[in-house]
């Protein structure tokens, strides 16, 4: 009874869900992935320091020995200075997640607090102040922060879109489901703000992305056979995701408007 019931009630949902509601879930799953981007390695939480840009850890391994470097035993040196060190770092875009000895984390937006809560023995090569270094001098958040706010007002536009409701004829004879067009100075203001985040977007994981990519590899052969270093995919499928379902929305959003003024087009003939 309790099935047939919420059946029914979910067929009659049905007709009241418009197609701008579809596009407003999309945007707000996107504005969700972007603002957890955002809080990676901000705190402790059991999920919050997985959500990193790059890692930086001590592991020995062997080392990769090339013709182009000119002192190939500085590795052994390097190793002896490691030792047992087993600390790894961890790089959101406000915050620094430091495992000391394989416990938990430690996070904070103070690399100065995190450092003064290590010994000497856990980061011999100084690899929290290289994170702190990459966060504070290639880590740009701000276009996220921008896209999430222009994606937050096209999502208030957009519950500004006229619904379906009920309309009687002239004579009062006939009661008739009826959807206005929205505004189209509505919609193209909306197709604009969220065109706008998704380059903003665009541009902002397209950074992410190369700058760790390049941290990490330049990082761990300059700790070569003792520095290991790696890039949060995490952090990537939720900047690589929330950009597709943005851009799911302009093209929405443009059929739409496209839409509409084909049909009255055709109409006004």
């Amino acid at each position: 009874m309790a099935n047939m019931r919420f059946a029914v009630g979910f067929t009659r949902l049905i007709p009241t869900i418009g197609y701008h509601h579809v596009l407003m879930v999309l945007i707000a799953i996107a504005i969700v992935l972007l603002s957890l981007l955002l809080a990676g390695c901000s705190s402790s939480s059991p999920t919050i320091p997985n959500i990193f840009l790059i890692s930086l850890y001590y592991k020995s391994y062997p080392p990769n020995f090339a013709p182009s470097q000119v002192d190939p035993g500085v590795t052994t040196a390097i190793a002896n200075i490691v030792g047992q060190a087993q600390l790894e770092v961890r790089v959101g875009y406000f915050g620094i997640c430091v495992n000391p000895d394989g416990g938990s984390f430690l996070c904070s937006n103070n690399a100065t607090a995190l450092a003064t809560q290590v010994s000497v023995d856990q980061d011999p090569l100084n690899l929290i102040w290289v994170a702190s270094t990459f966060k504070d001098s290639i880590v740009f958040p701000y276009l996220i922060i921008v896209a999430i706010v222009l994606a937050f007002f096209c999502f208030l536009l957009l519950a500004t879109f006229p619904g379906w409701h009920e309309e009687t004829t002239d004579d009062g004879s006939e009661i008739r489901d009826v959807k206005p067009f929205p505004s189209r100075p509505v919609s193209q203001v909306s197709l604009a703000l969220i065109f706008v985040a998704s380059v903003f977007v665009l541009v902002s994981v397209l950074w992410q992305h190369t700058a760790s990519v390049a941290a990490s590899t330049i990082a761990q052969d300059l700790g070569n056979g003792s520095v290991k270093s790696g890039v949060g995919t995490t952090a990537m499928v939720l900047g690589w995701f929330g950009f597709a379902l943005l851009i799911v929305v302009t093209i929405g959003l443009l059929v739409m408007i496209l839409s509409i003024r084909l049909f009255t087009d055709l109409t006004d003939e």
